[in-house]
């Protein structure tokens, strides 16, 4: 089975995260064919954001969410970093500032979508929304669960000005995520990433997993579907969202635009060109 269907969520599927496996494997292990089934994914990556930035008529959006220490930065890092960045670009949505919270939540997500030929990646994005605020009440009940509403519409308006919406929620578990701020502890070179907040959010886990429950059924729609990826795993989360990136990618069906100039005239003025180039060595 593909992973796109394998880890896609239904609209209203009652799927809860806490019956998933975020070590999930679908039986393979960390090896060197896996991660040449990796490489192959991020070159034909490459390939595929090549001719959407080419075409100029579509774009791809890509949401990543997760607890903290999911993947999302890694992700970034060793699955999007295949694609070029002159058409690629990545946007982190941190603590609203004040000008952002005197708009419409969307009001700082609208500015960022992609345009035509272009790549964006939400590392976060409007989903804190629904769940951060709900987690720590910060906007009441009646406020939050308008919005899965207005969320569906802004994304269908995306996809039909012709943006594929692709959305991964990284899963891991609580040892898991344990395990990694200890590497964050024994690595310097990751001291930066430290805040007490890490630990602090650890005591809502469960109100988070029940949130993103909820807002994955509700926003999981056919135009811009949510995956489940187990991600305790990171060659397996790597192999799994490339996977369905190239796929999605290639569904599109795009063409390298046709030439705008006269291609026997370009070769006969480049083979003049070398002619001359050669008689000023002579």
């Amino acid at each position: 089975m593909k992973y796109s269907e394998m880890f896609r969520i239904k609209r209203g599927d009652k799927t809860r995260l806490s019956k998933i496996d975020p070590a999930f494997t679908d039986g393979l292990a960390d090896t060197v064919a896996v991660a040449n089934r990796i490489k192959k994914h991020t070159e034909r990556l490459h390939d595929l954001q090549y001719s959407l930035f080419a075409e100029g008529k579509r774009s791809l959006l890509i949401c990543l969410q997760g607890l903290d220490a999911a993947g999302k930065d890694g992700t970034i890092v060793h699955v999007m970093g295949a694609m070029d960045p002159q058409g690629t670009r990545v946007c982190a949505f941190k603590v609203p500032s004040l000008d952002e919270t005197n708009h419409d939540f969307l009001w700082r997500i609208e500015k960022q979508v992609p345009a035509k030929g272009e790549v964006v990646i939400f590392n976060r994005s409007h989903y804190e929304d629904v769940v951060v605020v709900r987690v720590h009440k910060i906007v009441p009940e009646a406020v939050w669960s308008r919005r899965y509403a207005l969320i569906n519409n802004f994304e269908k308006g995306l996809v039909a000005n012709g943006t594929l919406v692709l959305k991964f929620y990284l899963h891991i578990s609580s040892e898991e995520q344990l395990n990694r701020f200890q590497e964050r502890l024994d690595d310097p070179m990751r001291h930066w990433k430290i805040s007490e907040s890490d630990y602090e959010e650890r005591k809502y886990w469960k109100e988070y997993t029940k949130a993103y429950d909820d807002a994955l059924r509700n926003t999981s729609t056919r135009h811009s579907p949510w995956y489940v990826i187990p991600s305790n795993n990171k060659w397996f989360r790597n192999l799994a969202i490339s996977q369905i990136v190239v796929e999605q990618l290639e569904s599109l069906k795009m063409k390298l635009p046709k030439p705008q100039v006269d291609m026997n005239e370009i070769r006969r003025k480049y083979h003049q060109a070398l002619v001359e180039e050669e008689g000023k060595g002579n």
